[in-house]
């Protein structure tokens, strides 16, 4: 591949051929970290990644099972968060990280 193609591969401006998931990855990165700020110091970490659905489903990966349940105290907190950011959740789902 051509340097100068190479280069405007992960660019999210300009149409990069992945620049659309890298942009995608740095949304769910920095909404995962908002949420995690907002929570309670000992949930802070339970949070593995987070993102919204186009149907305005807040999703919530949890580390394991026992933080999903402290988690869904906290959707209130969660949705308040992804608001405070722009955006517009109408519920809040928590799941469970799978582990391999």
């Amino acid at each position: 591949m051509p340097p100068e193609q190479l280069k405007n591969l992960l660019k999210p401006c300009c149409d990069g051929d992945l620049g659309s998931v890298v942009e995608r990855a740095r949304a769910v990165g920095e909404l995962t970290d908002r949420l995690a700020r907002a929570l309670p110091g000992d949930c802070a970490g339970a949070i593995v990644a987070a993102s919204l659905r186009e149907s305005g489903e807040l999703v919530v990966i949890a580390a394991s099972s026992a933080w999903a349940s402290r988690l869904r105290f906290e959707t209130e907190t969660l949705l308040a968060a992804a608001r405070d950011t722009g955006l517009s959740p109408t519920s809040c789902r928590v799941r469970v990280a799978h582990s391999k």
